[in-house]
């Protein structure tokens, strides 16, 4: 009686952070569906006679430097944060997975080949191998997808690639060759679908790194235009009107990308817990 009393607390508060964290990836979801439809953007409007005007009825958070509306401008910004982090983690789990998978199910020297070269990109960081590969193509949208998908993908490789190594000592795996079935009808009808809710969560997990991935090379200068809005952009552009005491710019495009990642966080970290029972009820002692 004394360990459930002292178990329904956190369950409660667990329950109270994922009712939380999906109101607000919901109000996300419809804020970058419905809100640009229905107000367009002008990316090269100015109005100088706005010019940093404090939040005000008129303009909810504000105007950035050149008179812009930045609630339009956060929420365009996440549309692409979001697109960004959605697409990259979900192209990054794709191909970790199909590595992973193949060099789990095959072992030998192609299993050790490929993490080789995984221990090999693994010791560099992923913004600087990103840097590198955004920097050779004109700045936009995908090649920030790409530079994110292949600098992402390696952590996924290395879950799928042991969660293989789990599976392959299984008694339905040894029935199913057994049984005769080739190597690939083994990894196609038994290893992949064993692996999936794994795979799925590190491409949850994924899209908040890869949407702080993108604002960060935004805001180097190397990822989109900077005429276009992306909170790295933003908040980039809003360094000079911080100095001068205009703390509006910095502020709300910093929440519009904190906040969605921390819900984003929160409902993988509760599927994860459901996913691993085990990994749950440790956490609960």
């Amino acid at each position: 009686m004394a360990e459930t009393a002292l178990a329904r607390p956190g369950r409660t508060t667990r329950r109270v952070r994922v009712v939380t964290s999906a109101v607000i990836v919901t109000a996300v979801a419809l804020a970058v569906l419905v809100v640009p439809p229905l107000a367009q953007l002008d990316q090269q409007a100015v109005d100088l006679a706005n010019k940093l005007d404090p939040p005000s009825l008129a303009h909810l958070f504000g105007t950035d430097d050149v008179g812009r509306d930045l609630l339009l401008r956060c929420v365009y910004g996440l549309r692409v944060s979001l697109l960004v982090g959605l697409v990259a983690a979900l192209t990054a789990t794709v191909i970790g997975t199909a590595i992973g998978a193949l060099a789990g199910a095959f072992g030998g020297w192609a299993d050790r080949i490929v993490m080789r070269v995984v221990d090999a990109l693994s010791s560099i960081p992923h913004l600087l191998l990103g840097i590198f590969i955004v920097a050779m193509f004109r700045p936009g949208v995908w090649p920030v997808i790409v530079s994110v998908a292949l600098t992402h993908w390696i952590s996924t490789a290395r879950i799928v690639r042991s969660e293989v190594l789990s599976l392959r000592s299984r008694p339905f795996i040894d029935a199913a060759v057994s049984g005769g079935a080739s190597r690939t009808r083994v990894i196609v009808r038994h290893l992949l679908p064993g692996v999936l809710p794994q795979a799925g969560l590190a491409a949850v997990l994924m899209v908040p790194h890869a949407m702080w991935h993108e604002s960060a090379l935004s805001f180097l200068g190397l990822g989109l235009p900077s005429h276009q809005a992306s909170l790295g952009n933003l908040v980039q552009s809003a360094r000079g009107s911080l100095l001068a005491g205009d703390w509006w710019p910095t502020l709300f495009p910093g929440l519009f990308l904190i906040i969605p990642t921390l819900a984003l966080a929160g409902l993988a970290g509760a599927w994860r817990d459901r996913i691993n029972p085990r990994r749950k009820s440790e956490l609960m002692l």
